[in-house]
């Protein structure tokens, strides 16, 4: 009925005023999507009805219901000014902990088109993390890694050519194979940004090794290549068909030394000591664990190869049903995710891995996670109590002492990506989507703030109680900021909480060293339903199509006055919520961004009709008349040469054909 009333309405207009004037028209497909989605508040139960991209699905379901009672909302942190005395704290990690893992396969649309044409928004976002951490660690790789090729050129052009799909893959792997122009355009994006890189490696046959992508990559990226990610997921290898039914840690164990060897043994590769693994995928201990790689002897055998040991996790499983199991409905996975025992458990069968890798002075990272496995769960992965619980997950992993983890980014077909491009036939017209645990990834940069020297420890806050985690931070061994979260979600306020910190004194036995006040920056959003209106202290990415990379509005920090005479700070959280308590001036200041570079389009790529107009100034505009003017064509080379233009009658015939056409789209669409 709207649809029709506003045919008549325009029909009448015309006929009146012989014009029309739309402004601000998006495309019909950017309409239709935008129509279905929620802004904000509780969410309704999805309709099901969406078929589009999975990227920019509008589900969305309504928070799960507070517990009955509710956990204490006023409680209290007693904390040590010192880490000297804090047992369990973690090491030291670095404020680039949160990294990005990026499929290969998605590389063209994530990074740019090549070398010369980088994607500027990318820039931006990662300008984002880098201002604040010192710096960001990309790794290039994952399922597609493993049959990419490097080859010296490709039938389209492309830098990365996808071949056949793998059918026994779940996420519909394709064999890849690129060119020497994708480490270049890595080479250059470090140009620009303070990025360094993991780069995946083909492991389908370590009787036959290609060394050809460490040999070029070395050359190429150089000092900002970091290592080389020697398999990926091996232990589910037999599962998909890649190995025989048999394959386990023994197996693995010889090929990753014929690999080790390929290294050792290429003059071509002057770096050694640059190979990562084993990058299990822990989803099913019955193929085998992390003890079961270590007592092959990989560690005391491979070590002076290895920069680093990894492993990938995911908190789900989103791929059952490609095996004929059961297909998850998101809502019952929702309140998995609004919990601190979900990043827990995920670290706890972690724990004893990263005392061997300490044992080996080498890191221990996180090489692949997000949500769930397969592309995440819709209105799940996609939504504000996502960035919740990834923050929380990350803390957890520094407490456990992860030197980083890396958030993946996949296609278009996924629901969980931290920033997806427009699709390419919507690139001129739409900018980027930004995921919400982007949020948590830029968050993350200031709760560990840039001396690289932050230390973490979980206080196991109101009781350890699920739904109030908080964390303590300490910067150069001394407390510098405290993290609080809420993953209730209560509209009426109720369900708020109010933390009240104490440095020293009280509990701790210690002197009172409770500041005069406290600085305080909210990650915020209305719900954990929330899928745009989400904001960083004040400043948001925009909603869907958005994003060029750049922070909108002004930076807010609350300053909360502490009771010097109590010697306590209490700090506000909503429900939900994040806050981030800056204990000092100068645990401000180590996290604060500077003034981020922003990067300029340089290149155009549409050098035709390319005429913008202010829209403020075309609404106010009166136009000019048309009985006297010569119109021209939009296309190029073919303006008309006759002496008379078309006339206003002319633009009314015009007008009333694409009103008759309009007419009947609408009852088509009806």
């Amino acid at each position: 009925m709207a649809l029709r009333s506003l045919f008549l309405h325009l029909l009448t207009a015309l006929t009146a005023a012989r014009a029309i004037t739309v402004y601000n028209q998006l495309p019909l497909a950017a309409q239709t999507t935008a129509s279905t989605a929620t802004s904000s508040g509780a969410a309704p139960a999805a309709t099901g009805n969406y078929t589009g991209l999975a990227a920019y699905d509008p589900t969305t379901w309504p928070p799960p219901a507070l517990p009955n009672p509710l956990p204490a909302t006023q409680f209290a942190l007693d904390l040590m000014p010192s880490a000297d005395t804090v047992q369990g704290i973690s090491m030291q990690v670095p404020g680039s902990f949160f990294g990005i893992s990026i499929e290969m396969s998605v590389a063209t649309q994530v990074l740019g088109i090549n070398a010369s044409f980088l994607q500027v928004p990318f820039l931006n976002l990662m300008a984002l993390i880098a201002d604040r951490a010192g710096q960001v660690v990309i790794r290039v790789g994952g399922n597609t890694q493993d049959y990419a090729t490097l080859v010296a050129n490709t039938s389209d052009g492309r830098m990365v050519e996808k071949q056949a799909i793998d059918p026994n893959n779940p996420t519909g792997t394709p064999t890849l194979i690129f060119t020497d122009e994708l480490l270049y355009t890595m080479a250059n994006i470090s140009k620009f940004v303070n990025v360094k890189w993991f780069l995946g490696v083909p492991f389908d046959d370590s009787t036959n090794i290609h060394m050809e992508i460490v040999e070029h990559g070395e050359q190429i990226i150089g000092n900002n290549l970091l290592g080389f990610q020697v398999s990926n997921e091996p232990d589910l290898y037999a599962k998909h068909l890649h190995r025989n039914e048999t394959y386990g840690a023994s197996d693995f164990y010889v090929e990753f030394g014929n690999w080790r060897d390929a290294f050792n043994n290429d003059a071509l590769v002057p770096a050694k000591k640059t190979m990562i693994g084993p990058s299990l995928s822990l989803w099913n201990t019955t193929y085998w664990s992390l003890d079961d790689t270590w007592n092959t002897g990989f560690l005391p055998n491979y070590v002076d190869n290895l920069y680093a040991l990894s492993v990938e996790r995911y908190p789900a499983d989103n791929c059952d049903f490609f095996y004929g199991g059961t297909v998850v409905y998101p809502p019952d996975v929702f309140p998995d995710y609004l919990s601190h025992s979900s990043g827990k458990g995920l670290v706890s069968n972690l724990l004893d891995s990263t005392l061997v890798a300490q044992q080996y002075s080498l890191p221990f990272i996180m090489f692949e996670t997000n949500s769930a496995s397969c592309g995440g769960f819709a209105g799940v992965s996609n939504v504000y109590g996502i960035a919740l619980w990834a923050l929380d997950y990350g803390l957890q992993m520094v407490y456990s002492n992860l030197t980083h983890a890396l958030v993946h980014v996949g296609g278009q077909d996924v629901f969980y990506n931290p920033f997806t491009p427009p699709p390419t036939n919507e690139s001129l017209y739409h900018e980027w989507t930004i995921g919400p645990i982007f949020y948590s990834i830029l968050a993350m940069t200031e709760v560990l703030g840039n001396t690289n020297t932050s230390r973490v420890v979980d206080l196991f806050a109101n009781g350890d109680n699920d739904l109030t985690p908080a964390y303590a931070i300490y910067e150069n061994d001394e407390l510098a900021r405290v993290a609080l979260f809420n993953y209730m979600d209560d509209p009426t306020g109720a369900a708020a909480l109010d933390v009240t910190i104490a440095v020293g004194g009280n509990a701790t036995g210690q002197p009172l060293a409770t500041p005069s006040q406290v600085r305080v920056k909210y990650l915020a959003a209305p719900s954990v339903s929330e899928k745009f209106n989400i904001t960083w202290a004040g400043r948001t990415l925009g909603g869907m199509y958005e994003c060029d990379g750049r922070l909108n509005g002004t930076e807010e920090i609350v300053t909360v006055p502490c009771d010097t005479t109590a010697g306590t700070c209490t700090v506000h959280v909503p429900a939900p919520g994040f806050a981030l308590v800056f204990v000092s001036d100068a645990a401000l200041q180590d996290a604060q961004a500077q003034a981020t570079a922003t990067f300029p389009t340089t290149a155009l790529t549409k050098t035709i009709n390319t005429v913008s107009v202010d829209a403020a100034a075309l609404q106010t505009s009166n136009g000019h008349s048309g009985r006297t003017r010569v119109l021209g064509s939009t296309s190029k080379g073919s303006a008309s040469s006759a002496p008379h233009g078309v006339t206003v009658s002319g633009w009314v015939a015009v007008g009333a054909g694409l009103v008759s056409g309009l007419a009947a789209l609408l009852v088509a669409v009806a």
